[in-house]
């Protein structure tokens, strides 16, 4: 059989398990992997009051494995907390991770065991492809429903030199193992149930409408926008209930799983860029820049939004209809200001620009833009 050229589709993913008490078998999965002693990375907030790092500590207690916390992580984790993760795994001799948090501490971790693995500094690894030895043993457990990172090729690490956020994208970025758990949401407030929810919608809709998208990811991705429509506003308004907090876990693993495999476009590129400069939530930041990326890639990919609206549960009658109930959909989550309102100006949109021409995510853009388009389309959303 004969394979035509650009035919060929790869998928890959972290092996996981999905279902309200995942959580626990952490200890499990890293004495399957072969662990003696884990770095535990989280964050702070987590470590305060949540209980979750009690729960994965007693799970790989239960096992009889030593762990070390690392948890200075911040939002849009730092390339030096990064570097600094990589020097607690060596002086603790560590041999695995675990990664429980948000997408920044999962996209911390995943740095850090290509750090150690490799012997070299982070931001050698941004782009595609520039893991040269697979990383050490990782397995993720999310507490946000948004990110994806738990099962994605992706990380997102900010270069504070440049004030930048770099994109390392690789297979050796898929984690070993996901637990994933939709009990670990409950603790999440209603904006950051928002935010991140959007998030997984933006993931989904970019993934959908992707160059490189093709059957298995728009399953996915369709499934995805077809539950988050459904579910976030309800998640975010009663964040008790684990009917809705189940269906955004597994929103957020289908949009991560169809992005991973798809990639994504300029909505990620300018908030990458916007995070970068401005150190703003991402979730926020895509929420803001999504109809406005809309409207501009709509004639390129005419078909497919038509999809994603109906999706949504709209008629799909063109572009005007799908921008303007994305716009009232964030509003209604709390998302209503501006970019302009978390302080972006006029003056910083030529270097907003510049930086979002150079990410990688805009390569699978439906539509090639132009500096200049990219300039008008984060005016409008000022």
């Amino acid at each position: 059989m004969v394979v035509k050229l650009g035919e060929l589709r790869k998928f890959v993913t972290s092996e996981f398990v999905f279902g309200e008490g995942a959580r626990f078998f952490a200890g499990r999965y890293a004495l399957n992997l072969g662990a003696e002693r884990v770095l535990l990375v989280t964050d702070r907030g987590l470590i305060k009051g949540t209980g979750l790092v009690d729960d994965v500590g007693s799970s790989l207690d239960d096992e009889g494995l030593e762990y070390v916390i690392f948890d200075d992580v911040t939002p849009n984790p730092r390339d030096h907390e990064v570097m600094e993760g990589a020097a607690v795994f060596d002086a603790e001799e560590c041999n695995m991770i675990v990664a429980l948090g948000g997408g920044s501490p999962i996209d911390c971790a995943k740095a850090i065991g290509a750090a150690v693995s490799n012997r070299m500094h982070v931001l050698d690894f941004e782009g595609v492809d520039m893991i040269p030895t697979p990383s050490v043993p990782i397995i993720c457990i999310p507490t946000t429903a948004g990110t994806g990172a738990d099962v994605s090729q992706f990380a997102i690490i900010l270069d504070t030199s440049r004030m930048v956020k770099i994109a390392i994208i690789s297979k050796a970025m898929v984690p070993d193992a996901s637990l994933i758990d939709p009990e670990t949401t409950v603790t999440m407030d209603r904006k950051l149930t928002a935010a991140t929810g959007m998030d997984a919608l933006a993931h989904a809709i970019e993934a959908y409408v992707s160059n490189a998208s093709f059957h298995l990811t728009d399953l996915n991705a369709l499934d995805a926008i077809r539950i988050i429509g459904r579910c976030l506003p309800s998640a975010v308004d009663e964040p008790e209930n684990m009917e809705y907090r189940e269906a955004m876990m597994l929103a957020s693993l289908e949009a991560g799983l169809a992005f991973s495999n798809a990639s994504l476009g300029l909505v990620h590129a300018m908030a990458h860029s916007l995070g970068g400069k401005l150190d703003m939530p991402h979730g926020e930041a895509n929420a803001l820049l999504l109809e406005h990326v809309i409207e501009f890639n709509y004639p390129g990919a005419t078909e497919r939004y038509l999809e994603i609206a109906r999706a949504m549960g709209l008629s799909g009658s063109g572009p005007g209809e799908l921008t303007e109930y994305i716009g009232e959909f964030r509003s209604h989550l709390g998302i209503d200001m501006t970019l302009r309102d978390l302080g972006v100006r006029e003056e910083d949109i030529p270097g907003l620009a510049e930086t979002s021409m150079r990410d990688p995510c805009i390569v699978t853009n439906p539509v090639k833009p132009s500096r200049e388009d990219v300039e008008t389309i984060f005016r409008r959303a000022l």
